[in-house]
């Protein structure tokens, strides 16, 4: 099956192009290619690129709000424990019901590619498990879903859990997620820390750990996962999530430890949507933002990225599965308003969250998968700030997604 996409405007080019597309990949790039195709669709000058990526979301959590009571503390401590009698009582309907909403939300709005963190845990079991392996494979075709064992309440302080990460990871889980930063005391999290990297061996799998999701400075495990990915050698295949704790670090200890990040070649994901609300709850004025240090991290050449984590749920109460929203929330937390700044704010959600899941074959150029959004705008700028209609999505040379607006003044 051909494709041919004409006018389109790509980041790198003034000019306008046409894209070809055959066998579910991308064949020829130019300004007067002509070619006839099954399918024609005219981009019409509007912003075309490699399609979106949330690399960080929780898709057995969202959509609970519903259902739950809401937080009353709005603190991290609480949305956790609020989730425990819900997650005891999981059923894979529920699970394909609520995530599937905010997948097929993603897919409209131009995401192909998920990374989502599923509870592995004493109290849900291997249910959670169940249920989004399930929502994958309803996708699949559509959406590349990783999978992250994600042992939310612990590994130490939750007997069992270890076990039950093993055996998440024989169901088909893809990658190995941790929390060492919840546990009881420093050599449990090392402790932890060292578990998970066990797993990754044994499974030849990457690392994907939310590590020191809080506002205290004494929060340390980002070097213990620094220090371990550097004496396992799995350099470039470890990221690390939230990392919100290193804004209260002073910044000797911070250069200290981004330095260590580096040298490790651990990615970053910042989620500005959910810490924003969550971190400095209990703070007064001044009030701590509750995110990582962006501008410190890019300055050091680490791959940076950031998810949509948390939709409709006890930890936050919005969330669309919108990257270009996520981008734009982000944009604001992290001052990044530079011409460049902003560039690399776009690329977070592209190249580079393509770099975290060591995606193949990834981008708009000859020879990739044909994998495209067509976003009504003419630059990244554009996108972001006005997060307009998607209104072609496309999966390996096939609409998946088309959205059409109207709109009409009738002031004069």
């Amino acid at each position: 099956m051909q494709m041919l996409i004409k006018n389109a405007k790509l980041r790198d080019r003034e000019e306008l192009v046409n894209i070809l597309i055959d066998g579910g990949k991308i064949v020829d790039i130019g300004a007067g290619l002509t070619a006839e195709a099954e399918t024609v669709i005219d981009a019409e000058g509007n912003l075309t690129t490699a399609s979106y990526i949330d690399p960080h979301i929780h898709l057995d959590k969202v959509n609970v709000l519903d259902v739950l009571p809401k937080n009353q503390s709005g603190t991290l401590k609480e949305a956790i424990e609020m989730l425990w009698d819900k997650k005891r009582n999981y059923v894979n309907e529920d699970i394909l019901a609520r995530g599937g909403d905010v997948v097929e939300r993603e897919i409209k709005n131009g995401v192909l590619n998920i990374r989502t963190h599923i509870d592995v845990d004493t109290i849900t079991g291997l249910k959670a498990t169940e249920g989004v392996l399930a929502l994958k494979d309803k996708y699949k075709g559509v959406v590349d879903m990783q999978t992250v064992a994600f042992p939310q309440e612990g590994i130490v302080k939750d007997p069992g859990a270890d076990k039950l990460m093993w055996q998440a990871m024989e169901m088909g889980c893809d990658v190995v997620g941790g929390m060492p930063a919840n546990e009881n005391c420093p050599d449990d999290s090392r402790a932890h820390v060292k578990l998970c990297f066990d797993i990754a061996e044994k499974y030849d799998a990457d690392v994907d750990m939310h590590v020191d999701e809080s506002d205290d400075p004494f929060y340390r495990t980002l070097e213990m996962v620094a220090d371990e990915t550097i004496a396992r050698g799995w350099q470039g295949r470890v990221t690390a999530g939230h990392t919100c704790a290193m804004a209260a670090y002073d910044d000797h200890y911070a250069a200290y430890v981004i330095e260590k990040v580096k040298k490790a070649g651990i990615n970053v994901i910042t989620n500005p949507v959910t810490n924003l609300m969550l971190q400095g709850r209990l703070d007064k004025q001044p009030i701590r933002r509750g995110i990582t240090r962006v501008k410190e991290l890019l300055a050091a050449g680490v791959t940076m990225s950031f998810g949509q984590d948390c939709v409709n749920d006890t930890f936050y109460p919005y969330g669309a599965g919108d990257m270009l929203q996520v981008a734009l929330i982000t944009g604001h937390a992290a001052q990044l308003s530079l011409p460049d700044e902003i560039e690399k704010t776009f690329d977070m959600i592209t190249d580079d969250a393509a770099k975290i899941l060591r995606l193949k074959d990834y981008g708009l150029k000859i020879g990739c998968n044909a994998d495209i959004v067509i976003t009504a705008c003419r630059d990244a700028r554009d996108a972001i700030r006005l997060t307009p209609e998607r209104r072609y999505v496309i999966k390996r040379g096939r609409v998946v997604a088309s959205t059409t607006v109207q709109s009409k003044l009738a002031i004069f």
